[in-house]
C-alpha cells in the first residue's frame, strides 16, 4: 500500500506539469492605433480566452494601460497557455478610459460587464497561436462619451524566408518569429524548456536551438516553423549555445553544465564526438576558415581551442576573469573577447594563441559583434543604454547608438545594414540603423529573451 500511495503522490505532483506541457500558447498583439485614436487612453483589468463551452481562462497582461505612446508600435497585449480545444473568442475588462482634449483628459464611461470579442479559434497541444488585434476606433467610442473596445482580429502570414527573424525566450519556452521588414511579431514557436543560443543555416533554411533545461538540441524549418529534428545530449549537459561550421555540415553545442562540447551531424542531429573543455563554458565561435573552435570557459578563466577536423583539444589560452564571448575580425587574425568579471576587452592572436593587448571598457560588457562593413567592434552592456562602436586598432570608442535599455546579445543584418539588440529588461528586440546609429523599431517578445537570429545576418 505504501508503494501505491507513493506512486499516486508522484503522479499528483507531476500532473500539473504534464498538463501544462500539453497546453498550447496564445499571444495577442495590439497593432498600432489608427490616426483618429491618437487622443485615446484606456486601462485594462483583465483579458480571458473563452472556450466553446463558456469556460474562461485568464491570460497574462503584457500591457495594462494603452495610450498614444504605447500604441505607436505593435505591442504584446496578453499571452498565456490554454488547454487544447475550441474557443469562441476573448473577453476584456476595462477599468477606465479618457480622451485628451484642449483642457486635459475627459473621462469616458466604460461597460460594467466584460466586453466580448467573438473570434473562433482552436488550440493544439504544444502549438502556439499569434493574433493581431486592431482597434476599431469609431466602433469603440460612441457619442464621444462611452468607450467599449471593438477589435478586428487577423492571423498574420508567416514572412518569406528572406524576411524572417527569430528571438529565443528562455523564460517563455518559445521562439518569437518576426518579419524584419514589417518590424512586427508574426508567429510564436513552442519549443522546449529554456531555449537559449541559436545558430541559423541560411542556405538550408534551418534554425538550431540549444534547450538548456531539457538537455536537447532542436532543428526548426525556417519556412514552416515546424520542428524537423530533435536530439538529446547527455543528462546534465545543459547546452547553452550552438555554433555551425561554415559548410553547414557540423553543429557544436556548448554544454555549460558538464564542461564539454558535443558534435552533431547538422542534417540528422546524430551525435558524434564529445570533448571536455574548461569549467562553465558559455559560448563559442569558429574561426573564419572553419578549422578551429574557440570555447569561452567562464569559470576557469580560459579559452579552449579545438581542432574541428581532428576532434581534439589543440590548446588553451589563459584570459582575464570570466571570459563571456568573443568575435573574430574580418581577416580572422584577431579575436576580441569580453569578460563577465573584468572591465577589459582582451585581443587574442588566434593563430599563435597569445594575448595581443587589452583595452578598458567604460562599463561591463555583455554582448559583442563585429561591423564588418565599417571594421568596428560593437560592444553592449546590460547596464548601459547604449551600444558603443570601437576602432579595432586604437581600441577607443568612436561613437555610440543610444537605446532605452541594455542589451545581452547583438546580431548584424548585413543585407539591411541593421543592428539587432536583445533587451531582457524590456522583453523586447531593439533594431537600429547602422548608417545613422538611430533606433528604427522595437518588437515585444517573450520572457527572458536570450538570442536573436535573422536571415541576412553575417
Amino acid at each position: 500500500m505504501a508503494s501505491v500511495r507513493l506512486t499516486l503522490l508522484v503522479f499528483c505532483l507531476m500532473a500539473p506539469a504534464v498538463a501544462g506541457a500539453a497546453d498550447g500558447g496564445v499571444h495577442l498583439y495590439l497593432q498600432p492605433f489608427p490616426p483618429e485614436a491618437g487622443r485615446l487612453t484606456f486601462a485594462i483589468t483583465s483579458i480571458s480566452a473563452v472556450s466553446a463551452n463558456g469556460g474562461e481562462y485568464p491570460l497574462e497582461l503584457g500591457l495594462k494601460t494603452v495610450g498614444p505612446v504605447e500604441a505607436r508600435r505593435q505591442r504584446l497585449l496578453a499571452s498565456g497557455r490554454l488547454p487544447p480545444g475550441s474557443y469562441a473568442g476573448f473577453v476584456f475588462t476595462i477599468k477606465q478610459a479618457a480622451l485628451k482634449g484642449e483642457r486635459g483628459n475627459v473621462a469616458l464611461g466604460v461597460p460594467d460587464a466584460p466586453v466580448r470579442l467573438d473570434f473562433p479559434f482552436g488550440v493544439s497541444a504544444q502549438q502556439a497561436s499569434l493574433f493581431w488585434l486592431a482597434l476599431k476606433y469609431r466602433d469603440s467610442v460612441t457619442d464621444g462619451a462611452v468607450f467599449s473596445p471593438a477589435f478586428s482580429v487577423v492571423v498574420p502570414s508567416r514572412p518569406i524566408a528572406g524576411h524572417a527573424g527569430f528571438v529565443s525566450n528562455a523564460g517563455s519556452n518559445a521562439i518569437t518569429v518576426f518579419d524584419k521588414h514589417l518590424g512586427q511579431a508574426v508567429a510564436v514557436i513552442d519549443t522546449c524548456a529554456g531555449p537559449a543560443g541559436m545558430a541559423l543555416d541560411q542556405r538550408r533554411r534551418r534554425l538550431y536551438v540549444a534547450c538548456s533545461r531539457d538537455d536537447e538540441i532542436l532543428s526548426i524549418d525556417v519556412m514552416t516553423g515546424g520542428i524537423v529534428e530533435r536530439t538529446r545530449v547527455s543528462p546534465g549537459d545543459g547546452p547553452r549555445e550552438v555554433v555551425l561550421t561554415p559548410d553547414g555540415l557540423t553543429l557544436v553545442s556548448v554544454n555549460a553544465g558538464s564542461g564539454s562540447v558535443s558534435f552533431f551531424n547538422a542534417g540528422s542531429l546524430a551525435r558524434q564526438e564529445r570533448i571536455s573543455v574548461g569549467n562553465g563554458p558559455g559560448s563559442a565561435v569558429i574561426d573564419p576558415s572553419g578549422r578551429r573552435l574557440f570555447v569561452f570557459n567562464t569559470l576557469s578563466d580560459s579559452v579552449s581551442v579545438i581542432d574541428i577536423a581532428g576532434r581534439s583539444l589543440s590548446g588553451t589560452i589563459s584570459t582575464d576573469s570570466a571570459p563571456l564571448r568573443g568575435q573574430f575580425n574580418g581577416r580572422g587574425d584577431r579575436l576580441y573577447v569580453i569578460h563577465e568579471r573584468s572591465p577589459y576587452m582582451t585581443v587574442l592572436d588566434p593563430r599563435q594563441l597569445t594575448l595581443v593587448t587589452r583595452a578598458r571598457l567604460k562599463t561591463g560588457a555583455s554582448a559583442i559583434e563585429i561591423d564588418g562593413v565599417r571594421d568596428l567592434v560593437c560592444i553592449a552592456s546590460s547596464q548601459d543604454n547604449a551600444v558603443e562602436f570601437y576602432d579595432p586598432n586604437a581600441l577607443m570608442p568612436l561613437y555610440a547608438m543610444r537605446t532605452r535599455s541594455g542589451a545581452s546579445h547583438l546580431t548584424i543584418d548585413v543585407e539591411d545594414n541593421s543592428l539587432y539588440m536583445v533587451s531582457p529588461d524590456t522583453r523586447s528586440l531593439i533594431v537600429g540603423r547602422l548608417a545613422d546609429r538611430k533606433v528604427s523599431s522595437e518588437i515585444d517578445v517573450g520572457d527572458r529573451p536570450y538570442w536573436v537570429a535573422v536571415m541576412g545576418e553575417k
